[in-house]
């Protein structure tokens, strides 16, 4: 199915000529010597209001699909007051921008642990004709695809990054969205659907693990924090031999070098104060 447009003609000069008909015969019908001619406008006045019956007002992002004994004759945009064979059978569709938030789904991310997801969709109807029949309830479909859509896009990543430049639910938040968009457009675009935008809107682990996994995202910081603090106390160690050995204050044999170095990493790494210690002689 492929949207063709229709064209449609002004409602108002029909509106104007149903209206002075209908004024001349109620002038008609207050005269009793016409009886003759009010029965014979009967027919006339049948055929008036047939003909305003093909009558429809479109206003603003509104389309009307017109169809003959069910064939699809066409799609009209024009707004207005409009007008087409009254035997065509209308119905309208809405263009306008539409957004709604899924339900919180529950299901498991690419590690396999379980977390609550949502997402807010934004899309708009492009064609009118593939909406009203390629599918049977479009908004009932857009609904139900968009759940398919990000428990299929949930899955496909970790909650957390745990390898550097790996993407990640709760860390690429752009990347994870335009995925989503391009599913819910591959999904939707039979039913004449377009996909505006597709963002998340919540995101959680599942209460029955949310405490454990509260647990290993602060021992990951703790350890990342660690890590730094020993890169960085090394690096120091090291340039204060350096600079030890280039100025030549003392000389140091392997075994000192060994002590200085261990006494070094103790202080810069102890979460305490250290307590020095005078070594009166050897």
């Amino acid at each position: 199915m492929t949207e063709k447009p229709k064209v449609s003609f002004s409602g108002l000069p029909v509106l104007i000529a149903a209206l002075l008909f209908l004024g001349f015969y109620f002038i008609a019908s207050i005269d009793a010597k016409n009886e003759a001619s009010i029965i014979l406008g009967f027919p006339l006045l049948a055929l008036v209001i047939f003909v305003m019956s093909g009558c429809y007002k479109l206003e603003p992002n509104q389309a009307v699909v017109l169809s003959f004994f069910g064939k699809y004759s066409g799609t009209v945009r024009d707004t207005g007051l409009r007008w087409n064979n009254p035997l065509y059978q209308k119905k309208k569709i809405s263009l306008r921008v539409r957004n709604f938030e899924s339900g919180r789904l529950k299901v498991n991310e690419l590690d396999g642990s379980p977390i609550e997801i949502a997402a807010v969709i934004v899309w708009q109807v492009e064609g009118a004709a593939e909406a009203v029949y390629n599918v049977d309830d479009y908004e009932s479909f857009v609904h139900i695809q968009s759940e398919a859509a990000l428990r299929a896009m949930a899955t496909s990543y970790p909650y957390d990054q745990h390898e550097e430049g790996q993407l990640a639910l709760r860390s690429h938040a752009a990347e994870i969205s335009a995925h989503l968009q391009s599913e819910l457009t591959d999904r939707l675009v039979d039913a004449g659907v377009a996909v505006l935008d597709a963002r998340i809107s919540h995101l959680a682990y599942t209460p029955e693990i949310a405490q454990a996994m509260l647990q290993r995202q602060q021992a990951n910081v703790v350890i990342a924090a660690l890590s730094r603090i020993v890169t960085g106390a090394v690096s120091m160690v090291e340039a204060a031999l350096a600079q030890l050995q280039t100025h030549g204050t003392v000389k140091l044999d392997d075994a000192q070098k060994a002590a200085i170095v261990g006494n070094l990493l103790v202080v810069l790494c102890s979460e305490r104060g250290s307590q020095p210690t005078i070594n009166a002689g050897s």
